[in-house]
């Protein structure tokens, strides 16, 4: 689990900060259909819940960060 999780960090990181944003966005309709199979009762997995709120943080993590690194 943990090699997952580093290869898609890595991958993440390879990505400019446009491509941050369009996963972000994707991300966020992700974790909007997510939440409402959960409060319909069809959510199956119900782990991709906490994996898409983290992937969500890394991303917000990385644009601030390339941010900061522009303004620098």
């Amino acid at each position: 689990m943990a090699r997952k999780t580093k290869a898609r960090l890595e991958d993440m990181k390879a990505r400019t900060a446009d491509q941050l944003k369009d996963d972000l966005v994707k991300l966020k309709k992700e974790q909007f259909n997510l939440r409402f199979q959960a409060a319909t009762g069809q959510l199956e997995k119900t782990a991709r819940v906490s994996e898409v709120r983290r992937d969500i943080a890394r991303v917000k993590t990385l644009m601030r960060e390339k941010a900061q690194a522009g303004k620098a």
